[in-house]
């Protein structure tokens, strides 16, 4: 599950995530068990969540034009770029404007709304769970817009899968509103890149370091909370 680090990208080849790889290439084990039992969960509730997906798929369409999935590509380990399965909340074509969103952003639909504020929009994840771009655990996928732009350091977050939650995505709930508070000044992606991305960036190296089975299940019991 873990490349030696001599077969790693080239990027990937630095002191500061030699560092978490050291870590990382420790815990071999728990990386297995980590992919094993994503399969596992991710088939369970595709099945049981079936009638959801449903269900929303014609309430989506009935509220607005477009499909009722939204597919955006993302960078998720070794940088390597899939497409995530979310369910629409906005306008179609709303990526013509920025990738970032605001809480108060018009393109978002009025069913958007309110998924979005209940954080239904991501179950479709479950499907790129049990496809292996994510995991239920892990850093939030980045566009390759922001990904290029990370340091030496925030390169080790791709050294696992993508994920679903973590740390930073409990504590960063209502990032939306967070960001407004610097949109005036910085922009939308200046908000982001400059005062948002780093602290949550944080969270997500300081889970590499104590990244666990037990771990993964506190940050899982917390999101449902």
């Amino acid at each position: 599950m873990l490349k030696k680090y001599d077969d790693l990208p080239k990027f990937l080849q630095n002191k500061e995530t030699k560092k978490y790889y050291d870590i990382l290439h420790k815990k071999r084990g728990y990386l297995v068990l980590k992919r094993i039992l994503d399969i596992i969960l991710s088939t369970i509730l595709l099945i049981i969540l079936l009638p959801v997906f449903i269900i929303l798929g014609i309430i989506i369409k009935i509220d607005s034009k477009g499909p009722v999935f939204y597919r955006q590509e993302r960078v998720t380990k070794y940088g390597k770029i899939f497409k995530i399965f979310k369910f629409r909340t906005m306008i179609t074509d709303a990526d013509k404007g920025s990738l970032i969103t605001i809480s108060k952003d018009d393109r978002i639909t009025r069913v958007g709304r309110k998924i979005r504020n209940s954080r239904i929009d991501e179950i479709p994840q479950l499907i790129n769970i049990f496809l292996g771009d994510m995991s239920f655990v892990g850093t939030r996928p980045e566009v390759k817009k922001y990904v290029d732009n990370y340091t030496a350091s925030m390169k080790s977050t791709l050294l696992m899968p993508a994920g679903v939650t973590s740390w930073a995505s409990i504590k960063f709930r209502d990032e939306s509103e967070m960001m407004e508070k610097y949109v005036d000044n910085l922009g939308i992606d200046g908000a982001y890149t400059k005062k948002i991305l780093p602290k949550k960036m944080k969270y997500n190296l300081e889970y590499i370091e104590k990244c666990s089975l037990m771990e993964d299940i506190k940050i899982c019991i917390k999101t449902i909370i």
